[in-house]
């Protein structure tokens, strides 16, 4: 931060307790609403704004302007706006101010958002691109195998512990955003896949306090988040996948398989522990043309004369 100025440290402080007790969010979006934040008060101080109370509408119409100088996407503009409105709130609902100046800041139009999609077959020539001769081989494989049969959001696979592991029953045991917790089917090349990773899992060594964590690095300690992004994308590039993914790449690709090869969408929503349907809905858009084909194949009107 380089604001360094006790008014926004502290005021930020409280926002950061408000977030997390009051309105009960996740970490990683408490991280990024603080980030957000802190972007906002770094400007404030470099125009002499002393406290983020004395903001005005034109102060934060001007630090908008700033992002669209540096080439943020509509997206990013979104979320940062979405977060500095839920600081004033926080400010408005503590008494600290009585007029938000950020209502009359409307966000930015985007596009509907429409993620990236592998294939069966993108997928199978990733998991066959594994090499399994490598010490780390085994494991990179069962982590893409969970993260596609299980549609695994990053945090979810890192946390999965063997105890969450119910493989004679094919299904394993998720706890997703909230602590919430949510059993999700698994099926058998994943499956069989841990119980070879579990064969080799402790060679290394298992540090104290990981004995129950699934997957492990090389000092045997839990997978950071990055290290499964790299896994992805390093074994992306092995199979010749030109398309830009991350590890959600295949949480998105469990979801659109299902849903394309005619799951119900209540039940994709429960495995993919969506607390509203209309999140889940998304799915039901990626592959218009495979629909749009379906629709035009059995029209009535396609018969008449």
């Amino acid at each position: 931060m380089r604001y360094r100025n006790y008014t926004f440290e502290t005021t930020l402080s409280d926002f950061k307790s408000y977030l997390k007790l009051e309105r009960s969010l996740s970490a990683n979006t408490i991280s990024s609403y603080l980030s957000d934040c802190s972007k906002l008060f770094d400007y404030l101080g470099s125009i002499d704004v002393t406290a983020p109370e004395d903001a005005t509408t034109d102060n934060l119409s001007d630090f908008l302007s700033s992002l669209l100088e540096r080439n943020i996407s509509k997206r990013s503009q979104a979320r940062i706006i979405s977060s500095i409105k839920a600081f004033y709130r926080f400010l408005e609902i503590d008494g600290r101010i009585t007029d938000s100046p950020c209502d009359k800041i409307d966000s930015p139009k985007i596009k509907p958002y429409l993620p990236t999609v592998l294939s069966v077959d993108e997928v199978l020539s990733i998991l066959d691109s594994v090499d399994l001769s490598k010490p780390e081989g085994q494991r990179n494989r069962s982590i893409l195998e969970v993260l596609y049969s299980c549609g695994l959001r990053v945090s979810e696979l890192t946390n999965l512990k063997i105890s969450d592991l119910f493989l004679a029953e094919q299904f394993i045991r998720v706890t997703g955003k909230g602590s919430k917790q949510r059993l999700v089917p698994i099926g058998d090349p994943a499956i069989k896949s841990i119980a070879m990773y579990l064969e080799v899992r402790n060679r290394n060594g298992v540090k104290k306090n990981y004995e129950d964590i699934l997957f492990l690095n090389r000092r045997g300690s839990k997978l950071t988040r990055e290290m499964i992004f790299h896994i992805v994308k390093q074994q992306a590039e092995t199979a010749g996948i030109t398309k830009e993914i991350s590890p959600h790449t295949f949480r998105h690709s469990f979801a659109t398989h299902l849903v394309e090869n005619g799951a119900d969408l209540r039940v994709v929503q429960q495995m993919l522990g969506h607390e509203s349907i209309l999140t889940t809905e998304i799915y039901t858009h990626i592959d218009s043309k495979k629909w749009q084909e379906s629709i035009l194949r059995f029209h009535p009107a396609r018969n008449m004369k």
